[in-house]
């Protein structure tokens, strides 16, 4: 694929300027040449260009309506002014609209490409970070939290209520219901957006770790620490701090946070100096946080500073209708990460997914689907092709309607001979019509015709 090549609009009244500057440039760059503000104008109304230099003094419109007119445009160039009046008022007047840099007259041609270069990474980094933005909106927004369950729908109005607030926001719910998806969301959709979210799993570092991860340290502090450190705290100035599994934290940790809520600053490990930081807390657990007040493992006075706003997450055998959008989203990601065509999941297999417990929920099921795809044996899932736990057998979990199945007998049928049982009774009740048992089965009537191929035995229709 060919390169493409930057373009450059230079925009001067001087003709042996503007030409003798295209001749400099043209081997580089695709240059374009605009003697007045005014043809300026029309240039950019026709075609976007990367890179904009244009002269400050000119008849007519002068260089800082240029600036104005390029910066407005859907797609900004990066704009450099130039002028023979090199004054300091000029250079701030024209960086203040939004030039990223000046020249003076006569231009130094090896400066002006550096600058220009300079322009063109940070353009780049722009966008960059623009499409970054907008895959983080997509990627968060309540169009991708997945689920029409009620209990999930309360979840989302919630969020949309708190989400402008200020207020802090204590998740609750068990391992795997996506409480770090909800609090990405409530922070993609807060003014915060274009500010950080930063996350610290507390369960994952010691005390003294924690404390200096999330309040940094001065330098000397403590053995090792040889230089200063800005924490988590400092890090997310300005936007959220997600505390995952706040559960887990010491009490002196407890007692730094709880300090932090009543001032809004913190100290750094080992300083005395407060730092005043505009930071919202969102804090989640899946243990118990009232009981471990009770039981004086949680200090009440922060539990109360963290729970002001409660967003508990339903677990996924809650939300059992929910589970069919999930195993399909999850297969189509897992099977466009494999180069695989999507996998079919057949109506038995899918009635025996909804009535699994998923202790592990969308967790679980995540990794079920990447399972699946990766490790498929045809262009379907079948109930048969689901390991035993999902129907119950060797210790399953509980089912959706929170009832664990009974454990099967000593002299209980093998998982074979009851497949094979439940296949001939189907024939039977359908009278040997394939198709009827089939959808008694709850299968595809090709999955049929594979078990009668393997089990021949069992055919009762007419030969």
């Amino acid at each position: 694929m060919a390169r493409m090549v930057p373009s450059v609009l230079i925009v001067d009244d001087e003709k042996h300027t503007r030409e003798g500057l295209q001749q400099a440039l043209a081997e580089s760059y695709d240059v374009t040449v605009a003697a007045s503000a005014d043809e300026a104008f029309n240039l950019l109304d026709a075609q976007p260009f990367d890179v904009v230099l244009t002269d400050l003094r000119m008849p007519g419109k002068s260089g800082l309506k240029v600036i104005d007119k390029a910066l407005a445009a859907p797609q900004r160039p990066a704009v450099l002014m130039m002028t023979a009046y090199g004054s300091i008022d000029t250079a701030v007047e024209a960086m203040k609209r939004g030039a990223v840099d000046f020249l003076t007259k006569p231009v130094n041609i090896e400066r002006l490409e550096v600058l220009i270069q300079r322009a063109l990474k940070t353009k780049t980094l722009e966008v960059e970070v623009k499409q970054l933005h907008e895959r983080l909106d997509e990627r968060f927004s309540f169009d991708n939290i997945i689920g029409h369950s009620p209990k999930l729908k309360d979840v989302i109005e919630r969020v949309r209520l708190v989400a402008p607030a200020r207020a802090t926001i204590l998740i609750e719910g068990e391992s795997g219901t996506g409480k770090e998806l909800i609090a990405q969301a409530i922070h993609q959709v807060s003014p915060r957006a274009r500010a950080p979210f930063v996350a610290v799993h507390c369960a994952a570092l010691s005390e003294n770790l924690l404390e200096s991860e999330l309040f940094g340290h001065e330098r000397g502090a403590f053995t090792g620490a040889v230089e200063r450190r800005v924490g988590r705290f400092e890090s997310a100035d300005g936007g959220t701090l997600f505390l995952d599994e706040i559960g887990e934290i010491s009490q002196s940790t407890q007692v730094k946070l709880l300090r932090f809520l009543e001032t809004k600053a913190i100290e750094r490990v080992g300083g005395s100096k407060p730092i005043e930081l505009d930071v919202r807390l969102v804090a989640a657990t899946n243990r118990n946080l009232e009981q471990m007040v009770r039981d004086g493992k949680f200090r009440e006075d922060l539990f109360f500073r963290l729970n002001v706003v409660r967003i508990t997450m339903p677990p996924l055998r809650e939300r059992a209708e929910d589970i069919p959008l999930l195993l399909a989203h999850f297969i189509k990601v897992f099977s466009d990460e494999n180069g695989q065509p999507l996998l079919t999941v057949e109506p038995g297999a899918l009635r025996t997914l909804q009535r699994y417990g998923w202790p592990g929920n969308i967790r679980e099921l995540r990794n079920f689907c990447e399972n699946a795809v990766v490790l498929r044996r045809g262009g379907s899932l079948t109930e048969y092709d689901l390991e035993p736990r999902f129907r119950g057998e060797g210790g399953a979990a509980p089912a959706a309607s929170g009832l664990r199945p009974a454990a099967p007998a000593a002299n209980s049928l093998s998982v074979e001979e009851n497949e094979k049982r439940l296949l001939r009774e189907a024939l039977l009740k359908a009278r040997g019509n394939r198709t009827k048992a089939a959808q008694l089965m709850g299968i595809s009537r090709r999955t049929l015709h594979r078990k009668l191929d393997q089990w021949p035995e069992l055919d009762v229709t007419d030969k």
